[in-house]
């Protein structure tokens, strides 16, 4: 019988699931060789696909049609979650996430019509094409969303740069910059260890006016450096110094963000 938690590993491996999810399937990894074996077998999967398969050039109005079907798919307002049939009691519905891919199908299977090529130039699109959602960018977002909440933003509170900076050893994985630029209006207010990347992130946190500012860093290894982006109306800026990659993530305006990270970068 399969293990309970293979679909978890399966989106775990779709980078489907946050951070506090992934550091669960993480730790039933250590445990389980049935979910070690399956996220294996996937990982040798998706070589093989990406190593095998010769590379097709989407062609540009398929391309085309595509990208407005994904541009209409995040347009639609989003499938409730409670369907209450007439007359009877409210049954569960939908998620949002299903909603979508419903809706994606639809657009697969009526692209599908132009044959194999079609099919086969899709497939190639959806795996050699990068997605448009950085799985980084989307758990950095969602660690910044946690640290908001009540007793989540700070692990060792402090506006000392020699009382934040040691409490890391231990803590994280790595040993970022720490500075405290109170006089330019970034008030160091302390720091704490987020999970990130499926590793010990360490986190410095600043305060600009109204506004949390969460200083991410964590290493990168081979992965790419993402690029500034904005998600949610939270804006994310990324650099690098040496081994480590860093993310400064706010809804302050970006002209504030930029200046934090040049004074960090300097």
């Amino acid at each position: 019988m399969r293990c309970a938690e293979s679909l978890r590993v399966q989106a775990y491996f779709d980078a489907e699931v946050d951070a506090i999810s992934a550091a669960d399937v993480e730790r039933h990894l250590e445990h389980c060789a049935e979910c070690r074996a399956l996220l294996q077998d996937l990982e040798h999967l998706r070589g093989a696909l990406r190593g095998n398969l010769p590379y097709e050039r989407t062609p540009a109005p398929l391309r085309a049609k595509l990208m407005s079907a994904l541009d209409e798919e995040a347009a639609a307002p989003a499938a409730p979650d409670i369907l209450a049939p007439p007359g009877g009691l409210a049954r569960p519905g939908p998620t949002r996430r299903m909603a979508k891919r419903a809706r994606s199908s639809f657009w697969l299977g009526a692209l599908g019509g132009a044959g194999a090529t079609a099919l086969a130039a899709i497939l190639a699109f959806f795996l050699l094409v990068p997605s448009p959602t950085d799985p980084v960018s989307e758990q950095l977002v969602n660690a910044h969303l946690r640290s908001l909440l009540p007793d989540h933003l700070i692990d060792v509170v402090s506006t000392d740069k020699h009382t934040v900076k040691p409490w890391f050893s231990g803590h994280a994985d790595v040993s970022p910059v720490v500075m405290d630029f109170e006089a330019q209006g970034y008030r160091l207010i302390g720091g704490r260890a987020d999970y990130l990347d499926h590793q010990r992130s360490a986190v410095i946190v600043y305060r600009h006016g109204a506004h949390i500012i969460n200083v991410f860093s964590w290493a990168g290894g081979e992965r790419a450096l993402p690029v500034d982006v904005t998600r949610d109306g939270y804006h994310l800026a990324f650099w690098k110094a040496g081994d480590l990659y860093y993310c400064a993530v706010s809804d302050t305006g970006w002209d504030e963000l930029h200046n934090l990270v040049r004074l960090l970068r300097e």
